[in-house]
């Protein structure tokens, strides 16, 4: 596992372009003002929580798992608040709809990315696996050993397609936050401001969960997030912590990778000269030491991979049940409005009706 680093990332500023929604002074009632502001306390709370549990620890597939809870929850967050809210889709702007939907695909597109790259390491644990089996048994398999752990490097240091073309995906979701979604009713202005806390930080765990995953910052993203939401800071404050876990990576050379995964890479580059050497293994110290460590930083990298999977797969759940409530939502609001169409209709020819009938007596008479 020895990816080339990148020598610096690049900072990609980002303000607010809901910034006209609700400027200083914008009148809301104390029932939206409350709804938004317990909306965006919510926010600030799990980032902060993220912050708390990545204190020496963000790198790490464990609190990648606590990233992925903390998405679903805001997600779910959202859905709520469009509840309480009570502004029906048909309400909706149709440019809103669009941007939703798309959106949408994209985020069920990242899982499947993460999804696989998951597969692809659990696939890769096979190897270690086959590794530690043939050192544990009598007499010990050397040759097989090490063709196993060349089998690992080779797969470990492989592109994932997927994995590659999120990065695109993040892309295109950060340019849908430059197009200012401007809407006059008070409760539509409310939604916008918190979709946008919901898309920042969305962008910014996938793109960092994708940049672990790629082994370089490269592309990670970046935001300024102005003052005037109330997450603003617990989010510049998780963002600089992310950005100093990463520096001090750099600074000993080491890549910016799962922590779990670095520790099995360490386990393996221990053992391989090990069972290479043509000196009695055991005698050489260390053949049951590195093996034994190597099965262990291999299960508890795989522990951490399948608690992931879930988070990973229970956020795709959420994306999707939402995308599918939308959609029945904009059916349903399209059969309403079908319907005062066709009413509106009857009325008129009743009325026309009307209208002949009376001019037909009338020159009858």
């Amino acid at each position: 596992m020895s990816r080339p680093q990148d020598p610096q990332r690049p900072y990609l500023p980002f303000k607010n372009p809901f910034s006209m929604i609700l400027p200083k002074g914008s009148h809301l009632s104390p029932r939206l003002l409350a709804l938004l502001n317990a909306f965006e306390e919510s926010l600030a709370e799990k980032l902060r929580s993220l912050m708390h549990r990545g204190r020496g620890n963000a790198l790490s597939v464990s609190w990648m798992k606590e990233a992925m809870a903390s998405l679903s929850t805001i997600h779910t967050d959202i859905k709520t608040l469009v509840t309480e809210l009570e502004l029906p889709v048909c309400d909706w702007d149709d440019k809103w709809i669009d941007v939703y939907m798309d959106n949408s695909v994209s985020l069920l597109d990242i899982c499947t990315a993460f999804s696989s790259e998951i597969l692809r390491h659990n696939q890769g644990n096979l190897y270690l696996r086959c590794t530690v089996r043939n050192l544990d048994g009598e007499p010990k398999q050397f040759m097989q050993a090490r063709s196993s752990l060349d089998g690992w490097r080779q797969h470990v240091n492989s592109k994932n397609p997927r994995l590659e073309n999120s990065f695109a995906i993040l892309d295109r979701l950060t340019e849908s936050l430059k197009f200012p979604k401007k809407k006059d009713s008070a409760k539509g202005k409310v939604l916008m401001q918190a979709l946008y806390g919901v898309q920042v930080i969305t962008i910014f765990l996938c793109s960092l969960l994708a940049s672990a995953f790629s082994g370089s910052t490269k592309k990670l993203k970046h935001f300024e997030v102005l003052e005037g939401c109330s997450w603003a800071d617990a989010f510049a404050d998780l963002q600089s912590l992310i950005n100093n876990e990463i520096s001090v990576k750099h600074s000993s050379g080491g890549v910016t990778a799962p922590k779990e995964l670095e520790a099995v890479d360490a386990s393996v580059k221990t053992l391989y000269p090990i069972i290479e050497s043509g000196s009695n293994p055991d005698e050489a110290g260390g053949l049951q030491n590195a093996t034994s460590d190597l099965a262990k930083n291999t299960d508890k990298f795989a522990e951490g991979l399948d608690l992931l999977a879930k988070e990973v797969d229970g956020f795709f759940q959420i994306v999707l049940t939402g995308r599918d409530a939308m959609l029945s939502n904009i059916r349903v609001g399209s059969k309403i409005s079908q319907d005062k169409k066709k009413c509106r209709g009857a009325n008129s020819e009743t009325n026309n009706r009307g209208h002949v009938s009376s001019f037909v007596h009338k020159g009858a008479a």
